[in-house]
C-alpha cells in the first residue's frame, strides 16, 4: 500500500512539472525577426551565406523541393512576373539532392536573373528555422533583413507584387 501511495505521489509530481513547463513550438522566425544564419551550396559549387545577399529592397527565401509540383508552378509564376520583381532577391533553398537542385536551376533558367539564387542547405538550417511543413514556403524580409511576412504554402506573384507595392 505504501508503494502505491509513493508511486501516486511521484506520478503526480511529474505530471505537475510537465504542466508547468510546456515546450514552446513557436517557429524561430516568429520569435526572432532577423534573417536566419545559413550557408547554402550553389550550382557553381560556391557557398552563399546570409551575409552575402547584397542590398535589395526585399529578400524572399523560398524553401522548395525540386520535384514538388507547386514549387514548379511557383518558379514559372516567378519568371513570368520577373519584370515587376527586380527589387527582390529570391533565394531558393532545398535540402534535396544537389543534382536535382541544379536540374531545377537549369530548367527554369535562373542563371539569367541576377536576383535569383539557388542552393542546397546541407545543415538543414532554413527548414528548421521556419519549421517548414509544406513546400513551397516563402518568407519575406525587408532591406534591413527583418522579417515582414511568411506564406506557408507559397505565394502567387501578383499577390506578392501587390504586397510589396503597398508597403
Amino acid at each position: 500500500m505504501k508503494y502505491k501511495i509513493l508511486l501516486l505521489l511521484v506520478l503526480t509530481k511529474f505530471g505537475s512539472l510537465s504542466a508547468q513547463s510546456p515546450i514552446d513550438q513557436t517557429p524561430a522566425y516568429k520569435k526572432n525577426p532577423a534573417l536566419p544564419t545559413f550557408k547554402i551550396l550553389q550550382p557553381d559549387s560556391t557557398w552563399l551565406s546570409n551575409k552575402d545577399l547584397g542590398n535589395y529592397k526585399y529578400t524572399a527565401i523560398i524553401y522548395f523541393s525540386p520535384d514538388c509540383g507547386h514549387c514548379q508552378l511557383e518558379a514559372k509564376d516567378l519568371i513570368t512576373h520577373m519584370d515587376s520583381l527586380n527589387q527582390i532577391l529570391f533565394l531558393w533553398v532545398s535540402y534535396r539532392d544537389f543534382n536535382d537542385i541544379k536540374a531545377f536551376y537549369k530548367k527554369y533558367k535562373f542563371d539569367q536573373y541576377p536576383n535569383i539564387k539557388i542552393g542546397r542547405d546541407p545543415e538543414y538550417a532554413i527548414p528548421a528555422f521556419f519549421q517548414v511543413k509544406f513546400t513551397p514556403f516563402v518568407a519575406l524580409y525587408d532591406q534591413k533583413k527583418q522579417f515582414v511576412k511568411a506564406w506557408e504554402t507559397g505565394v502567387e506573384m501578383p499577390e506578392l507584387i501587390e504586397f510589396i507595392y503597398k508597403k
